[in-house]
């Protein structure tokens, strides 16, 4: 668990070499980005978006290690940081027209997300 400058503490979580595009999972992580647990939670399970389903099981992930870890309520907690990267790309060939072949590219991505306790103000 690491500490912001303010002293909160921050939860983080983890998924890696994940079957989804990049570009496709940061529409999904940008919706929930600054959101409370509950509220991004609730926008995820009726996402129509695939990766929602991913971005879900990360988040229920990191909720669980600020429970079982840091002694936390998740229910009182915020995304402050999620972010995705490329992972590497699964080559894959495709049979043409005239005995070519083309290039499928099947892209994969590396999610991270960051917990901290909602301020009680």
């Amino acid at each position: 668990m690491m500490a912001e400058p303010e002293g909160r503490p921050v939860v983080r979580a983890s998924a890696r070499y994940v079957r989804a595009s990049p570009r496709k999972v940061r529409l999904v992580a940008d919706q929930v980005r600054g959101l409370p647990i509950d509220d991004a939670r609730a926008l995820l399970r009726f996402s129509p978006k695939a990766a929602a389903r991913d971005v879900g099981k990360l988040i229920d992930s990191a909720a669980a290690n600020a429970e079982n870890n840091h002694d936390l309520v998740a229910d009182d907690m915020r995304i402050t940081e999620i972010y995705v990267d490329a992972g590497p790309t699964l080559r894959r060939w495709r049979a043409r027209a005239r005995g070519r072949a083309t290039r499928i590219d099947r892209r994969t991505s590396h999610l991270s997300v960051a917990l901290t306790p909602i301020d009680e103000e």
